[in-house]
């Protein structure tokens, strides 16, 4: 197993973990699924990818949050407010495309146009570490490298301003030093952990962030973990 640094720095971040269409939250940390798919946005597997996700389900994963030296607390979120669907001309066929419409492609009730609010971290740092196999620890860190999709954190408006691929380890202590190491030469300092913790761990809680099937039809399922 080799375990890699990504580092995620950017003005904006947002890692949903539990948002509904006119709630859009972000957890304070990167979540799986939005690593995971960072990954396969790299190497250009798009579709469900059911298979190559089970593989790295149990990849052991390691979020830590750093903050400038001089920062006594943390910048609190952004939230954005949206209209979505307003304004179109249902005659205009592209147009029409864009009003929200239900399932079964009716009118939704009360009209096309909804309110969202959309939360996002603001001028955070962080650095993952992930333990994969050989062959996939390679495989990604050639596609971070040239990705095939475009990178982002979280989502599309949040494009990450430094690199993001910090190199593979033998072992996460190692990993975990290319990350302190990173944060010194910016000034910053650790501030918070999230990590992967058995259920029975006091201050610990599940999240569903661990991508079963990506794709039109999204499946997730749970995980425990804990902010040290």
């Amino acid at each position: 197993m080799k375990y890699m640094t990504l580092w995620l720095e950017a003005p904006l971040q947002a890692w949903g973990f539990d948002s509904k269409f006119d709630l859009r939250a972000t957890l304070d940390f990167p979540t799986k699924s939005g690593i995971l798919g960072l990954l396969l946005a790299a190497s250009g597997d798009s579709g469900p990818q059911e298979d190559l996700l089970a593989q790295l389900a149990e990849a052991p994963l390691l979020a830590i949050a750093y903050r400038p030296k001089d920062m006594s607390q943390a910048t609190p979120q952004l939230r954005d407010y949206h209209m979505v669907g307003n304004g179109y001309d249902e005659k205009n066929k592209w147009q029409s495309l864009l009003i929200p419409r239900k399932a079964d492609g009716t009118k939704a009730v009360g009209g096309g146009a909804k309110r969202t609010y959309r939360f996002y971290l603001q001028n955070h740092f962080f650095a993952v570490t992930l333990g994969l196999p050989d062959n996939l620890a390679e495989k990604f860190a050639k596609a971070l490298q040239m990705p095939v999709f475009d990178l982002y954190l979280g989502r599309k408006c949040c494009p990450p301003t430094d690199i993001i691929f910090r190199g593979l380890h033998d072992s996460q202590s190692q990993a975990l030093e290319q990350a302190d190491q990173i944060a010194e030469q910016k000034n910053l300092k650790p501030w918070r952990r999230l990590v992967e913790t058995p259920a029975q761990t006091p201050g610990a809680f599940a999240i569903f962030d661990v991508p079963v099937r990506f794709g039109n039809h999204k499946v997730y399922r749970d995980r425990t973990v804990c902010i040290q």
